[in-house]
């Protein structure tokens, strides 16, 4: 156990989040999520105990999102529904991102479940969580630690 780490974030996401560089993508996902199909041989780290909100929350407690990007933020479009739509779940996360001042709900991108898929094939590794509320799928794009690099 180590002190200030949420103790969700196991040795070997730790790991996966520390080889993590700037632009680099990392999706949380629920329990129905074809991880291991997309992964194609990336990190799949399993949370079976976390749902989708509390396994974001812990990721993005270390995890600084690229401020050089308009939407640093994605997640999977409920099937058969139009944007603006979210899910209960979904606005819960988002939420959650604009009250802990990761991003904002404009910062969060809609994207079909296909493109999504398209997406996640090149992101760095999946967080598989137990949550078994469908559609439930995020990518967060890693940004930066240092100086503000904006004049």
């Amino acid at each position: 156990m180590l002190k200030g780490i949420d103790p969700l974030l196991t040795p070997e996401l730790l790991k996966t989040l520390a080889e993590m560089g700037h632009g680099d993508e990392i999706v949380i996902a629920d329990a129905n999520f074809t991880a291991v199909t997309l992964a194609q041989g990336k990190p799949v780290v399993r949370l079976p105990g976390a749902d989708v909100e509390r396994a974001a929350r812990a990721v993005l407690s270390l995890l600084p999102l690229d401020a050089m990007v308009d939407q640093p933020v994605a997640y999977m479009q409920v099937g058969g529904t139009e944007p603006p739509y979210r899910s209960a779940q979904q606005r819960r996360v988002i939420g959650m991102l604009a009250e802990l001042g990761h991003a904002q709900p404009a910062q969060c991108q809609p994207t079909e479940r296909f493109a999504f898929y398209d997406r996640v094939r090149h992101a760095h590794a999946i967080v598989l969580t137990g949550d078994l509320q469908p559609w439930g799928n995020f990518l967060f794009k890693k940004g930066v630690l240092g100086e503000d690099l904006v004049p």
